[in-house]
């Protein structure tokens, strides 16, 4: 069995945000939804255009994540919370795939990233089967690994507008970031996927995200805060960085079900 050498194993009281974020997020997803009403921003339903009445998708999605986002807080419901987001990201996902070839690639492994941190609650939460909820949690990490590889392809592939995405008021300079940032995802998958430092790599990647919605997308709503694609783009990064936390929540307490066995 791997363990991860680079955190020895302590016995600790310990907070632990993920869920909390990662329901936040889907709490305000819903929110912009029903409060923008605009179809157009949610470039993951493009499939649904031809539907007589494609909103209605969306508000039940909206609806679906208010619930969940709210369930997913609180201990007693946490499950159905998982259950309901984890089902209504797969659907989003697969709705991207008909875009693959069109980027449609990306939003699907953003989309699925949000999956697998639905998977790890269900298996941090079953007690009914603690080898199926150990399979299942595995699997959520493993997806989720898979999701970080594509986050790094993803700005190799749109390197110009990563590029043009980092404050230029950071130095050294806009390239350099951008190139750090996609290997640091490059990296943290590697990590994941192989077990070797795993955690820490989870801790600096949640740390990353974190930063990229304090640094990058929190900045470009305020200074635009009438397009709806900016306010969309930070609840996604908050997702995407709960997901992340909550991967870190559970290997912090279940490191040995989860990394990787030799």
């Amino acid at each position: 069995m791997i363990h991860d050498v680079c955190y020895p194993e302590k016995q600790m009281s310990r907070i632990y945000l993920g869920r909390y974020v990662y329901g936040l997020a889907a709490i305000l997803s819903g929110v912009l939804t029903f409060a923008w009403r605009d179809l157009n921003a949610w470039r993951q339903i493009i499939p649904l255009d031809k539907d007589p009445h494609p909103q209605t998708f969306l508000y039940i999605a909206a609806a679906i994540q208010l619930f969940g986002g709210l369930a997913i807080l609180w201990a007693p419901t946490r499950r159905i919370g998982a259950i309901s987001l984890g089902s209504i990201y797969l659907i989003i996902a697969l709705l991207s795939l008909p875009d693959i070839t069109n980027g449609g690639w990306v939003n699907f492994f953003e989309q699925f990233s949000l999956v697998s941190a639905a998977l790890v609650v269900l298996g941090a939460t079953s007690s009914d089967s603690p080898d199926g909820a150990r399979r299942l949690a595995r699997i959520g990490y493993v997806f989720f690994g898979v999701s970080v590889i594509s986050f790094a392809m993803a700005q190799v592939v749109y390197f110009a507008i990563t590029v043009k995405l980092v404050p230029k008021w950071i130095p050294p300079g806009q390239r350099f970031w951008a190139i750090t940032t996609t290997i640091a995802f490059g990296l943290a998958a590697l990590a994941l996927l192989s077990g070797r430092c795993a955690l820490l790599a989870l801790r600096l990647l949640t740390i990353m995200l974190v930063g990229f919605g304090l640094l990058v997308w929190l900045p470009i709503a305020i200074s635009r805060p009438h397009q709806l694609f900016n306010w969309t783009e930070n609840v996604e990064n908050l997702a995407i960085a709960g997901a992340a936390w909550i991967v870190v929540d559970f290997l912090v307490q279940n490191r040995s079900e989860v990394l990787p066995t030799s």
